[in-house]
């Protein structure tokens, strides 16, 4: 049986993922070998393969880890008790803020999506869908209470802020003059100025 944690109780998964993250931000997902990943989270690649089925499975996980939290605190956003305006906003610089501060874990998988097999690809989808259709309900529910505009189609609503959201990655720096609170206002409030009526 693989030991669970390692010197220090950080469990071996979570080791197999800092790894694995690390090495396909650096090198690419299709360049980092199985055997690179183990050396550097110090196991056997039976370890690996007790927890993750597949190189193939750890480029899912890093990308399920952050929509998970994205996904939480969605629904928390969802079911405050606030003005809709005040929910769509919290929920907007949130995943702004969330995506900054995994933003290896955004960069590889948008690099490296298409290399999940089929079934992971369908299911990061129904995922992710899952997610944008939570966040348009409440886009609707703003234009349904006259909140919001009704000019622009909710679903173009959501692609606008998410397009910004997925570009993150190739241009926002840790070291640059915005930190992630500010940008994830700034984009907050263009969505919100986009759906003024």
């Amino acid at each position: 049986m693989p030991r669970t944690t390692d010197g220090d109780g950080t469990p071996v998964p979570q080791r197999l993922l800092a790894a694995a993250t690390r090495l396909f931000a650096e090198q690419g997902y299709d360049r980092t070998s199985v055997q690179e990943i183990v050396e550097a989270a110090g196991v056997t690649k039976g370890a690996l393969y007790h927890y993750f089925g597949s190189k193939d499975d750890l480029l899912h996980e890093v990308y399920a880890r952050v929509l998970r939290i994205q996904q939480e605190r969605l629904d928390h956003f969802a079911r405050m008790d606030a003005p809709v305006e005040e929910r769509l906003r919290g929920a907007a610089a949130d995943v702004v803020v969330t995506t900054i501060d995994n933003l290896d874990d955004a960069m590889i998988f948008f690099r490296s999506m298409h290399h999940l097999s089929p079934e992971k690809n369908k299911q990061v989808r129904a995922e992710r869908r899952r997610y944008h259709e939570q966040f348009r309900a409440l886009i609707e529910e703003g234009q349904q209470a006259g909140v919001f505009s009704t000019a622009t189609p909710a679903d173009l609503v959501v692609d606008y802020h998410f397009g910004s959201v997925h570009h993150l990655s190739t241009w926002y720096r840790p070291d640059g003059p915005l930190t992630p609170q500010q940008v994830a206002d700034h984009l907050a409030d263009l969505l919100l100025r986009a759906l003024r009526p």
